[in-house]
């Protein structure tokens, strides 16, 4: 029924026949269809039906319509009205003007009234001036309604009345006063959404009503500040914006525009703003009597937060340029309200009022200025610095105790610096110019206030040094050095100590987030100065706690560098802390004896330090922390656990201020207690458990102190509940000071929470720890609420293990402790216990433990129970947590259906809310823990009690808390919620109808509810059947409620639910409708919006990115279009073009990574396509030039003509001068080179972007954009990022141009033949490397520069000596670091060892390539121009190969060296390797391992190319200092050297090829196969290998490893080859064996008696000819030629593929041969037929069986096609069975026998090929006849001449040749001439006896078949030219005597088949053929036989004129064409090639 609701008249019809319930909905689509088509209506199409509209819609208004529906009503007769005649606007006005007068104040009626002011609203606003002066009325009728009006009407009448002067502008500027006369009362409404509605209306008069901000405005100042008391977040917002564009217009307005009234300055209004912030707007009047009412001037928190809003908004207004022009103004008054004391009467509020002033100066330096102004902003806090550093210096100097003024100034410093440290961080590596710069004085001036008289100054300085080097690393090493020389120099002044110390533990701190670290003894340095103030501590009693709390933590700051640098400082770490705490109960009751308050202040911060050691040692130091050590720690940790329990005493007697310092012990025990593993302790349990019970049961705690934890220990979707989402925004850092921070719920929720409350001077160790990814300042809780939280996390660890007896007891303590607890510290109480016991129940799930016995069941119920109805949300929301992680850990059925029955029976029978929303919680946290299948039976009562809860209109409170329960049973549920959804589904669309927008709570949860919905229905939801159609058309309509919301995070929700429904019905998502809202969402202010945004279009960008493109393009054009459109939106680049700008304002991770990933997915999917947009984007980017600007119109690249530029869509900046869009950032610009990078490989595999020609053609042809025509843009990006002064830009930059050198380096430039397109970057490629080598660049960028440097003189781009010498000079120069060592101690050691390596590497890779340009050059001839290039190569490396070999096997040894496995590490050398040291050990060996395969590969081919032999010839003198002892071996000899180089290579190759990851790069697979090859081919490893059997069996081992598990076709050949080179080595060996014993045997030329029986023993198998698997060389050969060829061919050996594992494919296939597993196969079939040459003579048979075994079953799956198309295969193969056949083995009598039987079977196999198959093909008898050949004529006698065989093999031959027209024929024949050539006559004689007459036969036939004309086809041609040359080898080898006869029978034949000369011109080609043949046979046969010639000739008459016509013809053919040929070179060398007849004998006168 729903589509007859599209229809332009209202169906009423329809709507009176579907039921009550879905009528709103009804109304509601047909309200969208309304809206959408009038729109595009003209006034002709609505002319008939107007007024029946006009009608039906004013009948709507008094139809009580919900607030969606009411604004659809209001929108519809607006665009009514202004499409079509307005002749009833002013009744329809009337109408509504009427219905507001009305005075029913029945709820009835409510709806109708506020859909009338509804209507007014927007009507006004549509119509503006066509409403004439109407306005009057109404605006009178609006604001007298407000007098008794409840909060709904005030709201709606207040956004009526924005609307309508937003319509009507400056002509309703007679009722401005009246109506702002009314807004002064509601911008103090006690209703929030009154205030917000307020304020938007005032911030809408601002535009039209200057006397808004001249006359008036201070009241409207005042009436803002008033508006932020008792304020929530939404009023925040609002009233900021407010006053932040109030104050902003002030300084924009012009004269003309103000008239008389003046416009007051800026110091004005800045004064103003600080009156609020400080005295909250009460007293900034003169006569401050309000103040003297108040009895105080104490800021609220809500104004002082709003008014850090409205700064924020008020800079931001005026824009970047402003504030850049004012930035000494703003950064002076900003922080010098934190040095006002009104502003910090308290700690807290200083901390406070410190965070509002960061955020502040965050949002507004950190987004609106570019890099350049940052810096000057960096300048302008280090002035403001030095300025109140001067000033304390001089209180100091000058004795004037201005304590308080030092106490004020001491948070301009702390907010100076914090901000100097966060300016840097964001400017990272880009700061390097400035902190660098002397005359800018940042880190004089920061480690100036290194010695302040207040700790905050120093900490935040200590802190802002951390940043400082954090961002510039280069500072790091000269800053550590400069505070410890200063730490020495100033150790009798206590600040120096503290601030110096503090600096030193920031430092080591930063050094873990460097990339390049810290030298590593400076670690050491600094433990030994904290080992000397902590000794010295007692000397002094001035500097004792001072310097107690310095040693500790530097001591802490040293753990933080890992375990290389502490592990050596272990035991005097040990002995430190075992002297800080009581050794015995003895010595602890002695201490407790003496001292006073000092020393036992000093003592317990010396503990608390050393258990804070002891914490950073357990956490950076994992695995040096093993049992013993553990077992060692506890024993101090067991006396400070002690002294804790029975400090009591200490208190009483010394004074209470000594409880901090305790508290401060706990917390550190309790952390160093909760990084050990809780079994280690559990002798303390009883007293630990005390300690931390009564810590959070705040037992012996007077304040009311709460956890912090209790919010993260609750699931992260209860934040909508609970109002948690405010971490979510981008307030979040200002906005956790706020309490109340609810919306609807106004109570607190955690009443003395320290939220918000956390700095740097809470907990000093912060300087060293961790900090949060995205966060620049720490801030640690108060200790209060710190050590609270430590107790709950321990608790939580210790809870698992602890005894059942002892959780009851715990559990029936805490119920005590909440009894006896009264009133606010009762909920305080509460809040702590239930973060424990969330804790400890998540904890025990993680552990899977049982809760315990039915009574700890029953005491933690009645905990949670009585909690579910506790009147703060937060302990509900815990309680219902509880309860539902209970019954995960329970994991009982019966105790979940009891509890769902306890919370069913409340539900029904509660009527107060907190019951009802917590019992409802419960409730969906039971099915969210237990899960669907857990709560199924229960899930139609929880689903129909939570519907009826959701629709209580009465109660939004419970409404709320019911639909999250709803969505997470809906999310629990699965499938089983599947029939709940329809149900659901109707109740949340008549909330969405009906609901009031103002709570907004509720809208958000109903969204959740339909995302939990659409999710349960999933991909069904892409059905057609009514049902699906109904549900997912309530989906969409849903959505689209909650996206004409006016709250973003409603708006965020529909996104949210838009995308879920596009993930499982993408078809039924209208982009064109989602993608403009998504596209304006970008801009929002609201963070969750913002986000929503992205991550819906990463989504989409993965499936449609080219439609949400061109969707982004065309709504741009529409917007862009409209009157009052905002210009600001979209850019020139297009949405990708938005994305990229979001990119330099945006901080949150979350949004930032999605970005990249939308990017990425659009790069991925249109940039093919489109190339130059794309690059033209990067482009800007790189050139951190502004996104708006057009490309520069001299681009030779330009596509896109100015009329396509203009169709693209933009986003554009503002118009107006102070707001231009900042530079691109260094972090968008790395993005940028990254995509640079995508860019060129999304275009990899496609030619036409890699061939300039096909480019260009393409551009012409198709207007195609190609990657290769934007070389230059390429080159010069790649450039601009290599220079840049951002190191990780850098990076990005030479990988760019190396991928740039990798893809275009072979391309040719086809207007210069021989030439290549990178050539004439030559220039740009070498300056862009050049900077990397400059002296102060960082190790890594050096390396990553190397690589560039040999893969561009790789590439073979340079052809010119000099220039390539540009690049090559680089890379000579870093030889020098090689050389002379690390010189520099900036860095840690192990950035030098990175950087030498990588150098190492790239003169590996350029010697590799040098090589290989050298071997080619020598396998072909080229010209002398390319000799002279790759000679210069080689000449290039030459010079430096001497010294770099020995580097290169320097570094292999220390590569295998740190490979070998941790239990042989005591083999290591201790003082280090070549490059490395001993400390550096563990932090190298990814840098060995990276580089390790390029140098294995150069040192191998310096080995085998003449390096063993130079081994030795280097001289002492020529190595480096740190290489002598390293390198050279003195006491052995050259040949034990290189034994040890080849063990080197060999045994690192092995290793790596015994890897576990078989997927990792075949790269250093194949270098390491080469390197074996290329060892193996040398006469020094070979001999080696050769003679070691075991060495080779684990090598054949490895390498059957790699043929099983890497497929590629160059992997496996390279296997083979080794094996093949492995043969050859142990065959060398085997013959110079058996030469050596013959030698032995015979010493004097005698002759051995018995040389069979002496040599028997030699090779494997020995005189028994057993072969034992695991020694055998052969057998693991054998092994892998197996596997090799049964997994090409499984259908040769099925059985043994299924019973040994060796085949990984299906061994029952059958698989064919082809071009690659030919190759293969052929390379095992090689190798195995060497294989019995290296057996024992009693062995060779037997290996020889399964060679010949393998070659018959190979050649017998070759097919007839195969036999053409891999001829060279079968050849070889061939090859391979004559090998077989002639091994030497043969010849030995030992052995002789079981050959001759061996290969007589073969041949018996082989004769009976085609009886065998079940379907005989001439493949078969084709290798049949082949292998007969090969036996016959390689094969011994004895093999071939066995009668039957013979007869077989005879018998194979004549039915061969009966094969008429066949290529076995063709073979046959060939064979039998290879036969009759045989020079074994007892052999050849049967076949010639047998097969001659058939071979006669043929001839004749033939010859026939020519006379006969029949057609006659090539391959019986071939066959005649086959006879031919057979029947004469038969004439050649017959004997004298029968010569006669076989020449008589051979000249008829020949004869025979020649042409009658007459006839010659007509006979067929085939005939021409034949007869040219057998005519050159018989003039060949007649000079060689002349005597038996003429005797056959002269014979027969009719033959010798047949004969001589024919030889006629000849010549006379051979005259004519003697005569046509040329005499041109081409034509002769055709004619010398052509046989031509020349008679040899005269036979003119022959006469027989």
């Amino acid at each position: 029924m729903m589509e007859l609701s599209h229809s332009l008249i209202l169906n009423e019809e329809a709507l009176q026949q579907i039921p009550e319930p879905k009528r709103p909905v009804f109304i509601f689509e047909w309200l969208r269809f309304l809206d959408k088509v009038l729109v595009a209506a003209q006034k002709s199409d609505i002319k008939g039906c107007q007024k029946k509209l006009v009608e039906q819609l004013i009948k709507q208004i008094h139809e009580s319509p919900g607030p969606p529906t009411r604004k659809l009503i209001g929108r519809c007769l607006a665009t009514l009205f202004n499409v079509g005649d307005a002749s009833l606007l002013f009744d329809s006005i009337n109408k509504c003007n009427d219905t507001v007068r009305n005075k029913d104040d029945s709820p009835s009626f409510l709806q109708v009234k506020l859909a009338a002011i509804s209507c007014l609203g927007t009507m006004y606003q549509h119509l503006g001036r066509m409403t004439g002066r109407s306005y009057e009325e109404t605006v009178y009728i609006l604001l007298k309604s407000l007098k008794n009006a409840e909060s709904q009407t005030r709201c709606e009448v207040m956004i009526a009345m924005e609307k309508i002067v937003s319509g009507l502008g400056n002509a309703a500027t007679s009722v401005h006063k009246d109506i702002f006369k009314a807004l002064r009362h509601c911008l103090t409404d006690r209703v929030m959404t009154v205030r917000c509605s307020a304020a938007k209306c005032l911030q809408e008069m601002l535009k039209h009503s200057p006397f808004l901000y001249t006359s008036d405005l201070e009241t409207v100042a005042s009436l803002c500040f008033r508006a932020f008391e008792g304020s929530n977040y939404e009023v925040r917002c609002a009233i900021s914006e407010l006053l932040g564009i109030v104050m902003a217009t002030t300084q924009q307005a012009s004269h003309p525009t103000v008239g008389k009234n003046r416009l007051p300055t800026l110091e004005e209004v800045l004064n103003l703003m600080a009156s609020g912030f400080l005295r909250g707007g009460i007293g900034f009047l003169k006569g401050s009597a309000g103040e003297m009412i108040k009895g105080g001037s104490s800021v609220s928190r809500e104004i002082r937060v709003g008014v850090t809003h409205a700064y924020v908004v008020f800079i931001q207004k005026l824009g970047g340029i402003w504030l850049e022009n004012n930035l000494n103004t703003i950064l002076t008054h900003l922080l010098e309200l934190v040095a006002n004391p009104k502003a910090v009467p308290t700690h807290v509020d200083a901390v406070y009022s410190r965070k509002c002033i960061n955020f502040i100066l965050q949002s507004v330096l950190g987004r609106l200025l570019g890099e350049k102004a940052q810096a000057s902003a960096c300048k302008e806090l280090v002035r403001i610095i030095i300025k109140h550093v001067n000033e304390d210096s001089s209180t100091e100097t000058s004795g004037k105790d201005n304590s308080q003024d030092t106490a004020l100034s001491q948070h301009v410093l702390v907010c100076s610096l914090q901000q100097l440290g966060s300016l840097i961080s964001v400017l990272d590596t880009t700061a390097s110019t400035i902190v660098c710069d002397p005359s800018a004085g940042i880190i004089e001036s920061v480690v100036s206030v290194l010695v302040h008289s207040s700790s905050a100054a120093r900490l935040a300085a200590a802190w802002c040094l951390r940043l400082i080097t954090t961002s510039v690393p280069s500072q790091l090493t000269p800053l550590l050095e400069r505070c410890s020389d200063r730490l020495d120099a100033l150790k009798s002044s206590p600040e120096a100590i503290a601030g110096y110390s503090a600096a030193l533990s920031a430092l080591l701190g930063a050094s873990r987030n460097t990339p390049l670290g810290i030298p590593q003894n400076r670690g050491k340095m600094i433990f030994n100065v904290a080992e000397d103030l902590l000794r010295s501590a007692s000397q002094n009693s001035r500097l004792s706690l001072q310097r107690t709390q310095a040693g500790w933590l530097m001591i802490g700051s040293v753990m933080t560098l890992g375990s290389s640098v502490v592990k050596g400082l272990l035991p005097r770490m040990m002995l430190l802390w075992k002297n800080s705490f009581p050794r015995s109960n003895k010595e602890l009751e002695q201490e407790r004896h003496r001292g006073d308050a000092f020393t036992w202040q000093v003592t317990l911060e010396g503990r608390a330090g050393a258990l804070a050691a002891m914490a950073s040692f357990l956490l950076h130091c994992k695995d040096l922390v093993t049992d013993d050590v553990v077992r060692r720690l506890l024993s101090p940790i067991e006396s400070a656990l002690v002294m804790l329990v029975n400090v009591g005493h200490v208190f009483k007697s010394y004074g209470q201020h000594l409880k901090a310092c305790a508290a401060m012990v706990r917390m550190r025990l309790y952390e160093v207690l909760s990084l050990l593993p809780p079994r280690s302790f559990e002798g303390t349990y009883n007293s630990l458990l005390r300690l931390l019970v009564a810590e959070f049961t705040l037992t012996e705690n007077p304040a009311n102190t709460t956890t912090s934890l209790l919010r993260s220990l609750c699931h992260a979707n209860d934040s909508i509940i609970l109002g948690f989402w405010l971490q979510d925004t981008d307030h979040k850092a200002i906005e956790d000071q706020m309490e109340p921070n609810r919306k609807l719920d106004r109570d607190n929720l955690q009443p003395n929470s320290a939220s918000g409350s956390g700095s740097l001077e809470h907990d000093h160790t912060a300087l060293y720890k961790t900090l949060k990814k995205g966060e620049f300042i720490p801030d640690p809780l108060p200790l209060g609420v710190a050590v609270i939280d430590m107790s709950v996390i321990l608790f939580g660890l210790v809870f698992p293990v602890v005894a059942y007896k002892h959780r009851l007891q715990m559990l029936d303590h805490f119920s005590e402790c909440i009894r006896q607890a009264k009133a606010t510290r009762q909920e305080a109480v509460q809040i702590n216990i239930f973060t424990a016991l969330l804790n400890a129940l998540k904890a025990l799930v993680e552990t899977k433990s049982s809760l315990g016995s039915e009574d700890v069941r029953k005491a933690a119920i009645r905990l949670m129970l009585g909690s579910l109805n506790h009147t703060n949300p937060i302990l509900r929301c815990a309680a219902g947590e509880a309860l539902g992680r209970m019954a995960q850990v329970v994991g009982d059925g019966r105790f979940v259906a009891e509890m769902a029955q306890h919370m069913f029976d409340k539900l029904k029978t509660a009527r107060d809310a907190a019951s009802r929303t917590g019992h409802s919680l419960a409730l969906g946290c039971l099915h969210r823990y237990v899960g669907g299948m857990g709560t199924g039976q229960h899930l139609n009562t929880s689903v129909s009690i939570l519907l009826a809860l959701a629709q209580d209109i009465n109660a939004p409170i419970v409404q709320l808390w019911a639909l999250h329960a709803l969505s997470m049973i809906a999310d629990s549920g699965g499938p089983m919620f599947r029939s709940y959804v329809e149900p659901t589904l109707s109740i949340v669309l008549k909330l969405l109808l009906h609901m009031a927008p103002t709570h907004i709570d509720v809208h958000q949860c109903i969204g959740k509810c339909l995302t939990a919905l659409i999710t349960t229905v999933g991909p069904e939801l892409q059905g057609n059947s009514l049902s699906v159609c109904t549900t997912r058309s309530s989906f969409l309509v849903a959505c689209a409620i909650m996206q004409d919301h006016s709250d973003p995070l409603v708006q965020a929700e529909a996104i949210s639910c838009l995308q879920q429904l596009h993930m499982f019905a993408p078809r039924h998502v209208n982009l064109t409708n989602l993608v403009p809202t998504l596209c304006s969402a970008l801009n929002s202010s609201h963070l969750l919006l913002r986000r929503a945004s992205v991550a819906c279009l990463r989504q989409l960008a993965q499936r449609e990115a080219s439609e949400i493109s061109a969707h982004a393009i065309s709504w741009t054009k529409e917007n862009n279009l409209k009157p009052n459109a905002t210009k600001d939106t979209l850019c020139e680049n297009g949405l990708e073009g938005a994305i990229f700008c979001m990119l330099d304002t945006e901080t949150d991770i979350r949004l930032v990574s999605d970005a990249h990933d939308t990017l990425t997915s659009m790069l991925q999917t249109l940039a093919e396509e489109n190339v130059g947009h794309w690059l033209q984007l990067c482009k800007s980017v790189l050139t951190a030039t502004e996104l708006v600007l057009k490309p520069d119109k001299d681009d030779v690249n330009e596509i896109d003509n100015e009329a396509d530029a203009d169709d693209e869509a933009r986003f554009k900046a503002s118009d107006e001068n102070s707001h231009t869009s900042v530079s691109p950032r260094w972090s968008t610009r790395v993005f940028a080179a990254e995509s640079l990078q995508r860019i060129i490989n999304t275009c990899e595999g496609k030619n036409v972007h890699f061939d300039l020609g096909l480019a260009r053609e393409s551009k012409i042809v198709n207007k195609k954009d190609c990657l290769v025509l934007h070389l230059s843009d390429l080159v010069r990006m790649a450039f601009m990022a290599a220079t840049s002064d951002s190191d990780p830009l850098r990076i990005e930059g030479l990988k760019a141009l190396e991928i740039i050198i990798s893809k275009f380096s072979k391309i040719p430039e086809p207007e210069f033949p021989d030439h290549v397109i990178l050539e004439q970057y030559q220039a740009q490629v070498g300056a862009a490397l050049r900077p990397a080598f400059s002296p102060e660049t960082p190790s890594h960028i050096t390396a990553f520069a190397c690589q560039v440097c040999s893969a561009w003189i790789g590439c073979g781009v340079a052809r010119d000596l000099n220039d390539l010498r540009r690049v090559h000079q680089l890379l000579v120069s870093s030889l020098e670091k090689l050389h002379k060592g690390s010189s520099t101690l900036v860095y840690n050691e192990s950035a030098s060892t990175m950087e030498k390596l990588a150098i190492l590497k790239a003169w590996a890779e350029v010697y590799v390539v040098a090589m290989n340009n050298k071997e080619s050059e020598n396998n072909k001839i080229e010209n002398d121009a390319n000799k002279d290039d790759q000679e210069s190569l080689l000449r290039l490396v030459a010079p430096e190969l001497s010294l770099l070999s020995i580097y290169w096997l320097a570094f292999l040894k220390d590569y295998a060296l740190l490979s070998l496995p941790p239990e042989f590490r005591s083999q290591l050398p201790h003082e280090g390797g070549a490059f490395y040291s001993s400390d550096t050990m563990d932090t190298v060996r990814k840098f060995y391992k990276d580089t390790w395969p390029p140098v294995l590969n150069a040192a191998t081919l310096w080995l085998c190319n003449g390096g063993f032999e130079e081994t030795g010839k280097i001289g002492i003198a020529d190595l480096p200092r740190n290489l002598h002892s390293y390198v050279v071996q003195p006491n052995k000899n050259i040949e034990e050297v290189n034994t040890d180089y080849f063990h080197l290579v060999f045994g690192i190759c092995l290793e790596a090829l015994c890897s576990p990851f078989s997927t990792s790069s075949v790269d250093y697979v194949m270098i390491c196969l080469n390197s074996f090859i290329q060892l193996f081919s040398h006469p020094l490893p070979s001999k080696i290998i050769g003679q070691d059997s075991q060495l080779s069996t684990e090598l054949a081992n490895v390498l059957h490893r790699m043929l099983l598990t890497r497929e590629s076709v160059e992997s496996q050949l390279a296997v083979m080859k080794v094996t093949q080179l492995l043969i050859t080595a142990h065959k060398s060996f085997v013959e110079s064996e058996r030469r050596k014993h013959l030698k032995e045997l015979a010493p004097a030329n005698q002759e051995p008696k018995d040389l069979n029986n002496e040599l028997a023993s030699l090779g494997e198998g020995g005189e028994s000819g057993v072969i034992t698997p695991e020694k055998s060389v052969v057998f693991s050969i054998l092994e892998n030629c197996l596997c090799l060829i049964v997994r090409q061919l499984p259908q040769i050996s099925p059985s043994l593929a299924t019973s040994t594992g060796t085949i990984v494919q299906n061994s029952k296939c059958t698989k064919i041969i082809t071009e690659e597993s030919a190759l293969l196969i052929l390379s095992a079939l090689k190798v195995v037929v060497q294989l019995p040459t290296l057996c024992s003579y009693a062995a060779s048979a037997g290996v020889a069986s399964i060679a010949l075994h393998l070659i018959v079953g190979v050649l017998k799956e070759i097919t007839t096609e195969q036999v053409t198309s891999l001829q060279t295969f079968l050849q070889s193969t061939l090859e391979c069975l004559r090998d077989l056949c002639s091994n030497s083995m043969i010849k030995n009598v030992a052995s002789r026998k079981d050959w001759i039987n061996l290969l007589q079977s073969g041949l018996a196999h082989l004769t009976h090929f085609s009886k065998s198959s079940m379907i005989p093909t001439d493949a078969d008898e084709l290798i049949a006849v082949l292998s007969i050949n090969v036996y016959i004529t390689s094969a011994p006698r004895e093999v071939v001449c066995a009668p039957n065989l013979r007869q077989h093999c005879i018998n194979t031959f004549k039915h061969a040749l009966q094969q008429d027209g066949t290529v076995v024929q063709v073979k046959a024949i060939s064979c039998l001439q290879s036969i009759f050539m045989h020079s074994d006559m007892v052999v050849v004689g049967p076949y010639i006896h047998a097969l001659c007459p058939k071979l006669i036969e043929l001839i004749g036939q033939f010859s026939n078949e020519l006379s006969s004309n029949i057609n006659f086809p090539d391959i019986k041609i071939l066959a005649v030219k086959e006879l031919i040359h057979t029947l004469k080898v038969l004439v050649d080898i017959a004997a004298n005597d029968k010569k006669l006869l076989i020449v008589g029978l051979y000249i008829p034949a020949l004869v025979s088949l020649l042409i009658d000369p007459d006839t010659s011109q007509v006979a067929p080609s085939s005939r021409n053929t034949v007869h040219q043949c057998a005519l050159q046979q018989l003039m060949k046969i007649g000079p060689q036989y002349p005597q038996e010639f003429r005797t056959v000739v002269s014979k027969n008459i009719r033959l010798k004129n047949r004969l001589e016509a024919c030889i006629r013809s000849a010549h006379m053919g051979s005259d004519m064409n003697r005569d046509n040929l040329s005499d041109s070179e081409s034509r002769s060398s055709l004619r010398t090639s052509s046989p031509t007849i020349k008679l040899k004998t005269d036979f003119s006168n022959f006469t027989g």
